[in-house]
């Protein structure tokens, strides 16, 4: 079998001459060869050889006919000097045995070199290389029967089914398509990427983000990785290491593939309900690297709206020994179920013109973006694309331009997509604003009564720099108006630098974290286990300048007042020496300086004109907040100083699922403080489950003015549940979290505002609670059952609860 390089960014260089021990003269046409690869040479006329490779072992055999046989060690990674003296050799007759010997199945040994070899083949060993990538993208409607077609719904726009494309099992209908060229460039040491976009054309959408999307850095799948991560899930390559359990394998075939000699191995899911592929690849029977690999997902893989996948991938050797993915393509049917209509996902990438092991300066490499967008990336003409595209479009493909083109000109069907944007984002667009969002509308408490509220925000039609906003709310009980007026102005956009501020009145439930269903929200008024009455008018005046350095890393500085005043069964109490009695704090007032930041290595983003969604990293995510509480400024009360540190990470554990996990701490100096101005612990008291809360706390039940906190969640994306055969059916997929935190309480800051009758302080012991879930119930719904662990004698708390959270993942 072929030996693995050991490191894989060198190459190894030996030469020498090879003599005849007792002449000493050179022996022509040795034959030298690395000990189990077939990577080797013969010596020229005077005896003298070289070999310069990646494919090296930890020994060199010399061998030749009439002498005895030689190996010696070799250092990889160096150039060296060996040379050898040959003895000659009598030839002796003897006798052959043949034993039997334990059967193998043949795919084994050429799979385990190819597991062996994988950081040898994989193009990341190289010094530096590049490539044009062309990236096609396309969105085909699928599934569509006759009576579709001719539903009232699209009559106004009926031409769009001239394109229906019947020549595959599912005739499909082509209705968006993107295409662009780039140029990538990589360095190993130290590791740079920077892509550099050309050409974009998107049907219908000018959009920056969707620009850099479409490029490689974003798309890549490697299958030399031992998983390959897709929609959010690790897919088991079929050359894992830990292959040989998760597969079969079958050699079916050999043949040549452009001149090389190749392997047919055939691999088929072990367990069923794995991420695994059904496929075979094409094997180089020198490199044991993949010369080809065509892979479908398993039929019964756990994943959801997913009803095939298929991947496509060629490698070519462009230089001796360097082998380069030289075509990409990717199919995938999305569809709720075997009888509805359904949406292809077709990614085609191919890439071009390779340089290797040539890097640039190092100032090519630095800068903060590492993906560069031409300043004419959206506007190339109809000929550069003729002419710039690696393969040419289908029929259908060349028409889905000038069809959306046509689409966007008919007003009903401008009518239906304002509906769907009103179902997904809660506003609807009339000219230059927006009105929303619709779940706000209405919603209960006890303070307020029945709480109506309308507002909006001004769409892109207004301007894509600046954004304002607003509400107005009325509760009939209270009989109070609540308000908000604020705007952003982007001063940048790439990268983002800008100032945003807002005035706000309204009320609000302190204690609760930004995840959870807000206070207005009709599905928290709907869903509570206690009254929603210890609420907190809060008045506030912000104005806040932030910088995103670049994707991944912002800091920013906010000034903020705000006045608390106590609603409902909250309030504010405090005992008065001189009067040697409790009395009431009608106001709570602050002026408080924070500077803020976030580092997020490698963090993506697809951006909208003011919103944006992250794609995430695979590195720790970190965060600081310094706050300064000034006293005198507008009226605050307080001074201190306030620290917040934070780190979360989302670690890819392949096979194992997915963990999550967060620690956080704070601490608070300076004057007596009010509880409504501690760290408030953030808790729950809705039956959804809240990621960043404590779900068996109740809110005010913990209060710190120092503290460290700890959570873990375990995806393990049905890791014991698909091996139990009925329960495999139902896809469901298991969780385990647990969540503690530790704190502190200066009883000086009881001298500022009493606790409530219910307040506690950690100083006893930690707080803590673990939950088993299950995930992924009807694809939609996680339930997750919770046992409070700490402080189990507090009144009007759960020992034990269900929560439910809604989840759509694949």
């Amino acid at each position: 079998m072929i030996l693995t390089l050991g490191g894989v960014g060198q190459t190894t260089v030996v030469q020498g001459y090879v003599k005849d021990a007792v002449t000493q003269e050179g022996l022509p046409f040795v034959n030298l060869a690395f000990k189990g690869t077939k990577t080797g040479t013969t010596t020229d006329v005077n005896g003298f050889y070289r070999i310069e490779s990646y494919y090296v072992s930890d020994s060199l055999v010399c061998s030749y006919v009439g002498y005895k046989r030689q190996t010696k060690r070799v250092r990889r990674d160096r150039e060296q000097t060996i040379d050898f003296q040959l003895e000659s050799s009598s030839v002796d007759l003897q006798e052959v045995v043949v034993r039997a010997s334990e059967w193998e199945n043949p795919a084994h040994p050429i799979i385990r070199a190819v597991q062996r070899n994988k950081d040898v083949n994989n193009r990341e060993k190289l010094e530096a290389y590049e490539y044009e990538v062309y990236n096609k993208v396309e969105f085909d409607l699928n599934n569509i029967s006759e009576q579709f077609t001719q539903k009232k719904l699209f009559r106004s726009f009926d031409f769009i089914f001239d394109n229906i494309d019947s020549t595959e099992q599912k005739p499909f209908l082509p209705l968006f398509m993107t295409e662009s060229i780039s140029d990538f460039y990589y360095r190993q040491s130290p590791k740079s990427e920077k892509e550099v976009i050309k050409a974009t054309k998107v049907s219908g959408v000018k959009n920056e983000s969707i620009s850099q999307f479409l490029g490689d850095m974003y798309q890549n799948v490697n299958i030399y990785n031992n998983y390959i991560f897709i929609f959010g899930k690790n897919f088991i390559s079929p050359i894992a290491n830990s292959g040989f359990s998760h597969y079969k394998y079958y050699l079916k075939d050999s043949a040549f593939i452009d001149d090389k000699w190749c392997y047919q191995i055939e691999f088929i899911p072990k367990h069923k309900q794995e991420l695994t592929f059904n496929g075979e690849m094409w094997v180089n029977d020198t490199t044991y690297a993949v010369k080809r690999m065509e892979g479908a997902i398993a039929k019964s893989a756990n994943i959801n709206f997913i009803s095939d996948m298929r991947v496509r991938q060629e490698y070519d050797e462009v230089e001796d020994e360097v082998w380069m993915l030289t075509k990409d393509d990717l199919v995938i049917d999305f569809n709720l179920g075997e009888k509805t209509m359904g949406l292809y996902g077709r990614k085609s990438t191919s890439y071009k013109d390779f340089v290797i092991n040539r890097p640039r300066d190092d100032d090519f490499y630095f800068g903060a973006e590492n993906i560069i967008l031409a300043e004419d990336v959206n506007s190339k003409s109809d000929e550069y694309w003729e002419q710039a595209r690696h393969d040419s479009l289908t029929i259908n493909q060349a028409r889905i331009y000038s069809m959306v083109d046509s689409l966007k000109k008919v007003p009903q069907f401008n009518t239906y997509v304002d509906i769907l944007t009103l179902a997904i984002t809660g506003y609807k667009e009339v000219g230059l604003f927006e009105l929303g969002p619709y779940f706000t509308v209405y919603s209960y408490n006890p303070v307020e009564g029945s709480r109506l509220r309308l507002g909006g925000r001004t769409s892109n039609k207004f301007s894509t720099r600046a954004m304002i906003e607003g509400y107005g709310a009325y509760g009939f009980k209270d009989k109070e108006w609540k308000y908000m007026i604020g705007g952003l102005y982007f001063l940048e956009k790439k990268p983002r630098v800008w100032i945003e501020g807002k005035y706000s009145k309204d009320i609000e439930q302190l204690g609760q974290s930004n995840n959870a269903f807000q206070q207005d929200n009709v599905l928290s008024s709907a869903l509570r286990r206690n009254p929603n009455n210890k609420l907190t008018m809060l008045e506030e005046v912000d104005l806040a300048l932030q910088n995103e350095w670049f994707d991944g890393f912002s800091s920013g500085a906010e000034l903020e007042t705000r006045r608390y005043q106590a609603r409902g069964a909250l309030v504010y109490e405090r005992f008065d020496p001189i009067e040697d009695q409790v009395v009431a704090v009608p106001e709570l007032a602050t002026t408080e300086l924070k500077l803020k930041t976030r580092f997020a290595y490698k963090e993506k983003y697809v951006y909208g004109e003011f919103e944006r969604v992250s794609l995430g990293t695979r590195f720790p995510v970190l965060t600081a907040e310094i706050g300064l509480g000034m006293q005198g400024l507008f009226g605050g009360q307080y001074e201190y100083r306030k620290v917040r540190l934070g780190m979360q990470h989302k670690v890819r554990m392949g096979f194992y699922g997915n963990l999550d996990y967060r620690f956080e701490a704070g601490k608070l100096w300076g004057d007596p403080l009010p509880y409504p101005l501690l760290f408030l612990h953030q808790g729950n008291e809705t039956f959804f489950y809240d990621e960043s809360s404590y779900n068996t706390m109740n809110f005010f039940e913990f209060i710190s003015d120092e503290y460290v906190s700890g959570a873990a969640t375990w995806h393990l994306e049905g890791f014991f549940l698909n091996r139990i055969p009925l329960l495999r059916k139902l896809k469901w997929r298991e969780v385990l979290s647990i969540k503690g935190v530790i704190g502190r309480y200066d009883e000086k800051n009881s001298t500022a505002l009493n606790l409530l009758d219910n307040s506690f302080t950690l100083e006893r012991m930690p707080f803590g609670e673990a939950g088993v879930g299950i995930e992924n119930i009807f694809k939609i719904l996680r339930i997750d059952a919770l046992w409070r662990l700490s402080y189990l004698d507090n009144p009007n708390i759960v020992k034990f609860g269900i929560r439910a959270k809604f989840q759509l993942d694949f």
